[in-house]
């Protein structure tokens, strides 16, 4: 083995990982590791946001990461958190007591720049056809029912492209509702994930760096599980590449594509 190198051994075991786990995901775009931008590419562009979703398609991203909430009247939008208040200006509320309208006629981007006034927060069914054929969808399921949202997909024909990121008792509803879907559990500390691994049976694993090791990495793959990670800025990525994890979300997609293009080319001779 002494003649192979480690970006290719990085490179290959990710892949291998994704075969034998059965998952219906396309490759990864950049070497072999899934790229996640976090709420969109949002450096200087409104997060959760069409365009913040967009420029992460021009760059070349495998996953957007969408925030899904119900509002008042139950429809579905993206926002990370459960207030508007530091969005939107002056205006305050749960999205949970406002209305589809109430949230529409808000402007999010004023307060990131002017070029950005008027936008607004998308409704899930606007972010999927903006991603569909173009970019997986990371989905944090913050506040809405899995069987409404299921529908939306399926009409779409998007149930393979979609990873959701829900908790263990969620999974088996999901898998009630879209055996096509992708289930994406995140066990928190490493002391659960024995557990989530064997009464679950997830073919993808969530963590963030600060739960991670590569004991962790290891877990997963022996249990045909892919892990994708939530990192803590660009000095955590070496360590996970080393450890062998096979996706990482983050808030500078640019800088980690760039890395990972780095790493795929061949050795130089």
């Amino acid at each position: 083995m002494g003649s192979i190198s480690l970006t290719v051994l990085l490179i290959l075991a990710p892949l291998a990982n994704v075969a034998t786990g059965g998952l219906p995901l396309d490759p990864p775009k950049h070497g072999a590791v899934y790229v996640v931008a976090h709420r969109g590419v949002h450096d200087a562009i409104p997060e959760n946001t069409l365009p913040a979703y967009q420029r992460a398609i021009d760059l070349g991203v495998d996953f957007v990461e969408i925030d899904v909430r119900t509002t008042k009247d139950g429809k579905f939008v993206s926002i990370h958190n459960d207030k508007v208040d530091a969005y939107a200006g002056g205006m305050k509320g749960r999205v949970r007591d406002m209305t589809l309208e109430d949230v529409r006629a808000l402007d999010v981007g004023s307060r990131v720049g002017p070029q950005w006034k008027g936008t607004k927060i998308p409704t899930f069914e606007e972010i999927l056809d903006l991603c569909k054929g173009k970019v997986g969808i990371y989905l944090d399921l913050k506040d809405a029912p899995i069987e409404k949202l299921v529908p939306l997909i399926k009409e779409r024909g998007m149930e393979r492209n979609i990873i959701w990121y829900i908790g263990g008792p969620q999974v088996q509803k999901l898998r009630k509702e879209c055996p096509e879907c992708v289930e994406m559990p995140d066990p928190g500390l490493e002391t659960a994930l024995p557990a989530l691994l064997d009464s679950v049976k997830p073919r993808v694993v969530a963590s963030s760096w600060d739960n991670l090791s590569k004991t962790f990495v290891d877990k997963c793959h022996a249990a045909k599980a892919i892990v994708i990670v939530d990192d803590k800025g660009p000095d955590t990525w070496k360590p996970m590449l080393e450890w062998g994890v096979d996706g990482i979300q983050t808030d500078q997609p640019a800088d980690l594509i760039k890395l990972l293009d780095e790493r795929a080319k061949p050795p130089s001779k």
